[in-house]
């Protein structure tokens, strides 16, 4: 037994003020003291606390500090001021995935030219990139040709309307004569009659004879000029079927959809045929256009497919109608998702001339869909899932290239915790093939894990070292270890 342990009533129970009444009993005290702290500093791993009370055997003892974590604190003012973004790992065919660069561009058919049907002067009614609808005024055309060519058809076709009734009164008075003759002819006859019985005069005969064939000469030109104004209706009719016709090739040529005749001293009004946006106009407002000079160009948004080259190396591997992605190239900070939210599938074709300098093949995809940030122009990426690449069984849990640094030469990404969305986890990558922007993970994610995207070089500094350390980011995105 020690001293301490052979005397511990001893030194609490001592009246206050009372001193040892020898030396060995003051050394012993002492003793006792210094294998008490020994003692907490040994259990501890650190000085006595300075809240410590009591005896050197009372239970309270300061907390043991939080152990070493992988763990960083990313609340949301963290994430928002270091840009962090997520992206969920996924199965995807990674080593059966071609990815090749390319553009979107405008389809043959994308673009309508509205041009000037006849010479005249043209007042804009539309701004460039506007969006029109079918029916929108385009601009209006003050043209004398215009005017001429719809004064001659209703001239044509008011002279047209008077033939009926012109030839419905020649028709009868070619009745009438007919009737005459008729009746000429029976008075011929009676006389003739007459004659014959050894009656009736020689004047009487001949004044018939006469009057009938005055009669049926009347007839005769009567008839004549029914023929002529037949003629001239036909004459008039086509006349008028042409210029009519000439109008209207005129107002398709300009799609025009719509002419108000009510508009007509107004101009001629020209309106979009479709839904569309103005990309381009050629004349300025108030400007002369002559006939058949454009004067603006409209443009279908929707109207895009997606052209990328491939090496020709690759032809072996190619065909028609394979499945193929357009995904955006500018990052998955840009899409803030997985790729199925960020992508465009269709159908592959081959181009059908190579390019022998370059070395290269066109592909074209027509995608099924178009996301908003599809513009022509907008440089992507195409995927293009090669011949065997799609059975489900070939498929690998991948992540985003980009959600891998390095710290030194060993790979890092940062797994959100599942339990917590407010901490990221560091974890070692354990690699796989890559086809440039998907490489597969082997251990430590699991399918719809969030990988960190963006933001993850500055955890990746504020945890760097050979081993984990815990801490916190505050919200002006300083870094400090520890959980305060």
């Amino acid at each position: 037994m020690t001293p301490c342990e052979s005397k511990p009533d001893r030194a609490h129970h001592r009246p206050e003020g009372h001193l040892p009444k020898s030396p060995w009993a003051a050394g012993a005290s002492l003793l006792c003291l210094l294998t008490a702290v020994a003692v907490l500093c040994a259990a501890c791993g650190r000085g006595p606390s300075p809240q410590a009370g009591g005896s050197a055997g009372s239970e309270n003892s300061t907390p043991a500090p939080p152990q070493p974590t992988n763990r960083v604190d990313i609340p949301p003012t963290v994430r928002k001021n270091l840009g962090i973004t997520f992206a969920k790992a996924e199965y995807r065919n990674v080593s059966q995935t071609l990815r090749v660069p390319g553009r979107f561009e405008w389809l043959p058919t994308a673009h309508r030219e509205y041009r000037a049907p006849l010479p005249g002067r043209v007042e804009l009614l539309v701004e460039q990139f506007q969006r029109v609808q079918p029916g929108t005024p385009l601009y209006r055309l003050d043209s004398a040709a215009w005017l001429d060519l719809e004064e001659r058809i209703a001239a044509t076709r008011a002279r047209l309307d008077s033939m009926g009734p012109l030839r419905e009164a020649h028709r009868r008075h070619e009745e009438s004569l007919a009737d005459k003759v008729a009746l000429w002819r029976e008075r011929l006859g009676q006389l003739e009659a007459l004659r014959e019985a050894g009656g009736g005069s020689a004047a009487q005969f001949t004044e018939a004879s006469a009057a009938l064939n005055q009669t049926r000469a009347e007839l005769a030109d009567v008839m004549e000029k029914d023929a002529d104004l037949e003629a001239q209706e036909k004459q008039a009719g086509a006349e008028w079927r042409a210029l009519v016709a000439r109008r209207e090739a005129l107002l398709r040529a300009a799609g025009i959809v719509e002419h108000d005749r009510a508009e007509f001293g107004e101009g001629l009004k020209v309106r979009s045929v479709a839904e569309g946006v103005v990309e381009s106009i050629a004349l300025t407002p108030g400007g002369l256009a002559d006939e058949h000079a454009l004067v603006l160009t409209a443009v279908r948004p929707d109207r895009l497919r997606f052209r990328a080259k491939a090496l020709q190396s690759d032809l072996g591997r190619l065909r028609d109608g394979q499945p193929a992605v357009i995904v955006s190239a500018s990052g998955w900070e840009a899409l803030a998702g997985s790729d199925t939210r960020g992508a465009m599938p269709g159908a592959l074709r081959l181009g059908v001339q190579a390019d022998a300098d370059e070395r290269t093949l066109d592909l074209i995809v027509e995608p099924e869909r178009l996301l908003p940030w599809a513009r022509a122009g907008v440089w992507a990426q195409l995927e293009v899932t090669l011949a065997g690449g799609a059975s489900p069984d070939d498929e690998e849990l991948a992540i985003p290239l980009s959600a891998v640094v390095r710290d030194g030469v060993t790979p890092i990404i940062f797994r959100r915790d599942p339990a917590d969305p407010d901490k990221a986890i560091r974890v070692e990558a354990d690699l796989g093939v890559s086809d440039g922007r998907w490489i597969v993970i082997k251990s430590g994610v699991r399918e719809g894990d969030e990988i960190v995207v963006g933001g993850n070089y500055p955890l990746m500094l504020a945890t760097s070292g050979s081993t984990p350390k815990g801490g916190h980011f505050h919200p002006d995105g300083t870094y400090h270890e520890g959980d305060h």
